[in-house]
């Protein structure tokens, strides 16, 4: 099993933290920390996608 998320030829990890029952994960081969968290993994898929819009837009924009 990959424990990765593909978006925009981004990729994010992905890991789940049974005590604070949260599926979490950061953009993996950037310079920068950029996490996203959900508690099921649409909700996941969807932050890991909004981190990225969101590095995109900061990236471009400094």
């Amino acid at each position: 099993m990959i424990d990765n998320l593909t978006y925009k030829n981004f990729i994010g990890s992905v890991h789940f933290s049974e005590k604070d029952e949260v599926f979490h994960g950061k953009l993996m081969d950037i310079n920068d920390l950029v996490t996203y968290e959900g508690t099921s993994i649409p909700e996941l898929k969807k932050a890991f996608e909004e981190a990225v819009e969101d590095y995109l837009e900061l990236r471009y924009t400094l």
